[in-house]
């Protein structure tokens, strides 16, 4: 009667039959709809239905804006030394050397010398993955080291924020970056050459209370988040409900807060457009 018994199939396909869909698709923030990454990577991290612009990597951020991706990289090997010798769940130096893996980078600043089209220029471009695009003492002197060479090479600026704020695990030397960082910006100013700020989401804190915002040309993408402090400070320190919107790009530009939302396709023409207008390239 052995006819009569079923042979069992195997319940999962063999694994070189199966097909990997894992990681394949990202549900989009703004539309919801599920997207193919590779249609998001094709179209700058952007959302092709709704313009959703999710976080992009420090270095797509210069591949995308210097011509045909190339640039000469500085001061790509300085590091913290944990001044503090901080711990609060995790030891400081665990944090670092968790985000060194992940992004491959020192610190949470990578900055780049190239071409915008077909002229020079500096661009630091901020990691958010490396502890939250923090600012403590590295990022202060990778960006004012930046800014030297922009003095002594007559060569215009161009950060792109994407930050937390100051990196609490250094302390008052995270803070200290904010006046350094402005200082050697007051001398950029004299030395007569521009320096464009590309605020993303999220820009907050200590980074927006110092450099961020102070561009000779201030742009933002669509929707990031700028301020601060977060909403629910402000609220409970001024026991009033904000207006809709609060501290995203749309509601600062309308209050005079950015000078232009500029979509992530356009910031490249954007900028060399501005830096032409402003000069930056005469000798």
């Amino acid at each position: 009667m052995t006819w009569f018994h079923k042979e069992k199939q195997p319940l999962e396909t063999p694994k070189e039959k199966r097909v990997q869909t894992e990681g394949l698709w990202v549900k989009c923030d703004g539309c919801k709809q599920i997207l193919w990454k590779k249609d998001l990577e094709a179209n700058l991290q952007c959302c092709p239905k709704c313009g959703h612009h999710f976080k992009l990597g420090s270095h797509a951020r210069l591949e995308m804006l210097f011509d045909d991706g190339r640039y000469t990289e500085h001061d790509a090997r300085l590091a913290s030394t944990d001044p503090l010798q901080f711990k609060d769940t995790k030891a400081y130096r665990d944090r670092l050397r968790h985000a060194e893996k992940v992004t491959g980078m020192k610190d949470a600043l990578l900055t780049g010398e190239g071409l915008i089209e077909g002229k020079p220029a500096i661009i630091c471009g901020m990691e958010f993955q490396f502890v939250g695009g923090s600012m403590g003492a590295v990022v202060g002197e990778k960006v004012t080291r930046a800014i030297d060479l922009c003095i002594k090479k007559k060569l215009p600026l161009v950060i792109v924020s994407c930050s937390g704020g100051a990196r609490m695990m250094e302390g008052a030397i995270s803070l200290m970056q904010m006046t350094k960082i402005c200082s050697a910006l007051a001398r950029l100013d004299e030395a007569r050459k521009p320096y464009i700020s590309v605020l993303t989401d999220p820009t907050t804190g200590g980074v927006t209370a110092s450099y961020a915002m102070l561009g000779d040309l201030n742009i933002a993408e669509p929707g990031a988040l700028i301020g601060f402090a977060g909403p629910r400070v402000i609220e409970q320190t001024i026991r009033q409900k904000l207006p809709e919107g609060f501290q995203r790009a749309e509601f600062l530009l309308e209050h005079g807060m950015v000078d232009a939302i500029v979509p992530r396709k356009d910031v490249k023409s954007f900028i060399a457009r501005a830096f032409r207008l402003m000069r930056a390239w005469d000798s």
